[in-house]
């Protein structure tokens, strides 16, 4: 059989999970993940996930039982190949709320996040883009072992300008950047799980 009657072997779908930093529903990073869904390469899906129930961190809480929100969030990290993180930058660190939902989902006799491919942008009003909240976020994604994509990294300056009144992104380079990271991001997915086969 010639190379060209070979079937061409589909991609295996990718199901991503979509963290947004900001619960704002204008939120410049909201739009951001949206754009980020567009930009996947083929058999690969964003399913933003809304995490607006989950308590403030407690540990007399904790002690009686995980929060339902809290395990559901968890639940569908596990079920999830990959996690894509938008965040803005809040007094050069993470913002309390999503640092407060790490906290939560890190508990447990179990780590969803363990070894789960994660990527992370960040848009801001200013001209860093939210470089600093990256780094932050880095550090506690390492302790709870995610495999944090570390290449090519995307901070949207300047991103009111970027988007327009119906979020919808009108910056061809802030688009190809992202293009461009969701490409690697394919790319990093495959690669960790090569890695966590067993040998």
């Amino acid at each position: 059989m010639s190379a060209d009657a070979k079937a061409v072997a589909p991609l295996r779908p990718i199901d991503v999970v979509g963290l947004c930093g900001s619960l704002r529903s204008a939120s410049l990073n909201g739009m951001a993940l949206r754009l980020a869904g567009q930009s996947m390469p083929a058999a690969m899906t964003l399913d933003v996930v809304d995490w607006r129930d989950i308590p403030p961190f407690n540990a007399d809480v904790l002690a009686h039982a995980i929060p339902a929100p809290v395990e559901a969030l968890r639940d569908r990290i596990r079920r999830a190949d990959a996690i894509l993180i938008a965040t803005p930058e809040y007094n050069f660190s993470i913002p309390g709320m999503l640092k407060n939902m790490l906290d939560w989902v890190s508990r447990g006799t179990d780590q969803p996040l363990r070894h789960k491919p994660v990527a992370i942008l960040s848009a801001a009003p200013g001209p860093v883009g939210g470089a600093r909240v990256q780094y932050e976020l880095r550090k506690v994604l390492l302790f709870m072992d995610a495999m944090v994509l570390s290449k090519p990294e995307v901070f949207i300056a300047h991103a009111a300008s970027k988007f327009g009144p119906d979020g919808a992104c009108i910056d061809e380079t802030t688009r190809r950047f992202v293009t461009d990271q969701m490409a690697a991001f394919r790319h990093w997915i495959d690669q960790v799980d090569l890695m966590l086969q067993p040998r």
